[in-house]
């Protein structure tokens, strides 16, 4: 089965895809939204470009990496854009999908709360071709590819 995982900033959206079956990372990219577009026009670019993506690999199940509750200050671009991206999944072929906090996405994943951050900054490796290379973005929308599986 194939699973993306999504972690959104301001200007552009990380995605990962990740083949369950032989649970390999198949792609991490962003969409980066031009400096250009207004907010109106920018959501709709993003939530075209993601449709793409989804029918492109063929994803079955998706996971959305949003903004913890707790945040210091809202980001409202970015929660634009966590919403944009819900609706975007709401309106695909995908059979399931989450919307995930550091909590949610480490029970789906299977690891402890407490090893997300250590994770996601890359003091901690993770079997997974590349980690270390990755961008912090790029091993949250991973890690939230990985619990895509059971959502």
């Amino acid at each position: 089965m194939i699973t993306i995982g999504i972690r959104a900033a301001p200007r552009e959206v990380t995605f990962a895809v990740y083949d369950t079956d032989t649970e390999t990372v198949i792609n991490v990219e962003e969409i980066k939204i031009p400096a250009a577009f207004q907010t109106p026009d920018a959501l709709k670019y993003l939530r075209s470009n993601l449709l793409d993506v989804l029918r492109e690999y063929g994803v079955e199940k998706a996971g959305v990496r949003v903004t913890e509750p707790s945040a210091q200050s809202l980001n409202i671009p970015r929660i634009q854009i966590e919403g944009v991206i819900q609706e975007a999944f709401a309106s695909s072929r995908l059979t399931a999908y989450y919307v995930g906090q550091i909590s949610s996405i480490s029970s789906k994943v299977g690891i402890d709360r407490k090893r997300f951050k250590p994770l996601v900054e890359g003091r901690e490796g993770y079997d997974v071709d590349g980690w270390e290379d990755m961008k912090k973005e790029g091993r949250e929308a991973v890690l939230c590819a990985i619990g895509a599986a059971n959502a």
